[in-house]
């Protein structure tokens, strides 16, 4: 075998080494590239960040919620307010074994499960730094038992906190509404920045339209910790902002009694002030306690609101959606003179029913009788429904539609609370979309006495009576009556929002307003018993709205039928006559007719609203064992 031989050749060698000397060149220029590529990164470009993040190593940026402001009845009563209270929160970034820890603090101090779970629901939605709340109104037997045991826990701490309560209870509680426990929606809908550190928003009511003039602006402070995450010393800090504190329209004395005379029945009273606006009052009952939805609502309390048959929940003076019934003769009156279909003297036979030409379909009246040979002033105060089944069929749907929705039917008033219902004034065009059908002479003669397919809240007919009063000046209801943003300035007022008014000649609002007025003062008005005996004089209409249909020539015991088949009791009235400071509207669930039980209740309110109330004061120091007292005469100077 012959030796291998090994040829050595320079010129490829150094060929050789030259293509590698460049190519680990070109590495190495890579890798540097790389590395002062990223020095860059972090030394320029993320340089702000990168030392947020250092700095958060040893500081902190503690959020400080603000105290949200309270809410006033139109005298200071305190409707809404806030208590101080101890509380039990976890600072998830510092606690350990939290399941743990909570498992063996409940045998120190009660925590329910219901307090477990409201606990781990914030813990969703909070930041892990944030303090959450595990158990609130803590006794000082129990602050002093944590106190003592509290280098056991870490992340666990005792502080003190503002809660939400409503010291009335009930009282206007769909008006205020209530806050509750925010959620992800609210901070979907309110931004995390804006409420870091509260734990609590507005849900309903003035408490949730309101929602950014109360709750306030938070305030932080920038702590230094230790290695332990405990903090050693303030670096900067910024005050919240409470806020702002809401004294409302609403006039307490005005609304309890209102509540009162509903109280055991179903039903709405809305009074407002028609010069402005002011509501005066809103009663929704049955009612319910705010106080039960500040920190979560049981299943047994909300099942028991849910479940009642009253529906306690529901705003009905807002979203009740009623037939008006023979509340609105006097606006329907109104709409026929402008129109020209009728006049003040004009009469229509009342035989007890009214018949569309040419057709044998008969709509009755509620007197059977009839009322015979009737003017426009007769119908109002004797409230015949011939005249005005009449008026309506000679005015047809359209121009009746136009003439309601003037008076703010079948549309939202604006009112400053949330969930509003616009209510119905039918057309043929709506009738047509709803149930593909076409609009027939039969539907126009049931609205002209507010029956048919025509809807209205109870804010809506109260709106509706103050444009009666003021003679078709209009402006927007409102709850809110001033603002006060601190204690050391003055209440800003509301301007109230003028809406367009609404047009007709003197003498034809002299007409329907006398024929309101002779319903309560007139010798054979509807409702002349509630006002006999008035110290002022007032007009007022009474309303009966069927729940039901009743086939032709057929009649119905009420007694026989059960309470929820009842017909509506309503009434509408304004007072006093020359100088209108109050009108209102009161409907009563199947209470019935309006004459006898929806009026005596607007005779109440209008006594309780107008007259001077009398108090005892001590004129002189009485000798001993006598006590000597003045009657004088108080009144609000707000309703002057």
């Amino acid at each position: 075998m012959s030796e291998s031989k090994i040829l050595k050749d320079e010129k490829e060698e150094h060929l050789l080494f030259r293509s590698r000397a460049i190519v680990a060149a070109c590495v190495v220029v890579m890798l540097l590239s790389a590395i002062s590529v990223r020095l860059f990164y972090l030394q320029v470009s993320q340089h702000e960040h990168l030392t947020e993040l250092a700095q958060e190593n040893y500081q902190k940026r503690i959020p400080i919620p603000p105290v949200r402001g309270q809410i006033y009845d139109r005298n200071g009563v305190v409707l809404a307010d806030n208590k101080i209270e101890y509380v039990l929160e976890v600072v998830r970034d510092k606690a350990t074994e939290l399941d743990e820890n909570i498992d063996l603090l409940q045998k120190l101090i009660p925590i329910t499960a219901k307090d477990i779970h409201k606990f781990k629901q914030q813990l969703r939605v909070n930041s892990r730094f944030q303090p959450v709340v595990l158990r609130s109104a803590l006794t000082p037997e129990e602050i002093s038992i944590f106190s003592v045991n509290r280098y056991r826990f870490p992340g666990f701490a005792v502080n003190i906190r503002t809660e939400r309560v409503y010291p009335l209870g009930s009282v206007a509680s769909h008006v205020i509404g209530y806050v509750g426990r925010i959620d992800t929606r609210d901070l979907e809908r309110l931004g995390k920045n804006e409420y870091k550190g509260s734990t609590h928003v507005g849900k309903t009511g003035i408490e949730k339209f309101y929602e950014s003039r109360l709750h306030g602006k938070a305030g932080f402070k920038q702590v230094e910790m230790d290695a332990h995450s405990e903090p050693q010393r303030t670096l900067e800090e910024q005050s919240p902002i409470s806020g702002e504190d809401l004294f409302l329209s609403i006039d307490l004395e005005l609304q309890t009694k209102a509540e009162t005379l509903l109280q055991g029945k179903r039903g709405a009273i809305v009074a407002l002030d028609p010069r402005n606006g002011e509501i005066l009052a809103m009663v929704s009952v049955p009612m319910f306690d705010s106080n039960l939805f500040v920190n979560g609502i049981s299943y047994r309390d909300y099942n028991a609101l849910r479940d009642d048959p009253g529906r306690p929940l529901f705003n009905r003076a807002l979203q009740g959606a009623y037939p008006p019934g023979s509340t609105i003769k006097p606006i329907t009156g109104l709409a026929g003179l402008e129109a020209g279909v009728v006049n003040e003297k004009r009469t229509v036979y009342g035989r007890g029913f009214f018949q569309i030409p040419g057709t044998k379909h008969r709509y009755r009246c509620w007197k059977k009788s009839g009322h015979g040979h009737i003017s426009l002033n007769r119908a109002i105060y004797q409230s015949c429904d011939v005249y005005f089944y009449d008026l309506a069929y000679r005015m047809g749907i359209d121009r009746f539609s136009v003439a309601m929705r003037e008076f703010g039917f079948g549309q939202k008033t604006g009112i400053d609370l949330p969930h509003e219902r616009s209510g119905l004034i039918p057309t043929p065009e709506w009738k047509k979309k709803r149930y593909k059908t076409s609009w027939y002479p039969g539907d126009t003669v049931n609205i002209g006495i507010g029956q048919g397919y025509w809807t209205a809240s109870p804010l809506q007919l109260a709106h509706a009576t103050g444009a009666v009063a003021m003679r078709g000046q209009r402006v927007m209801p409102h709850v809110l009556k001033s603002v006060r943003t601190s204690r050391d300035l003055p209440e800003k007022v509301v301007v109230p929002k003028r809406l367009p008014s609404i047009k007709a000649t003197d003498a034809h609002w002299d007409a329907v307003i006398q024929g309101m007025v002779n319903v309560v003062h007139g010798p054979m008005g509807t409702a002349r018993r509630s006002g006999a005996g008035a110290k002022y004089r007032f007009a007022g209409k009474t309303g009966t709205a069927q729940v039901f249909g009743i086939a032709q020539n057929k009649t119905y015991n009420a007694s026989k039928l059960a309470k929820k088949l009842h017909d509506h009791s309503l009434f509408v009235a304004f007072a006093p006559l020359e100088n209108p400071r109050i009108a209102l509207s009161i409907i009563v669930e199947n209470g019935g007719g309006g004459s006898a039980v929806a009026a005596p209740m607007a005779r109440e309110l209008l006594d309780t609203y107008l007259l001077p109330k009398p108090v005892q004061i001590e004129a002189e120091k009485p000798e001993e064992g006598e006590v000597k007292t003045t009657q004088v005469n108080k009144k609000n100077n707000d309703r002057t």
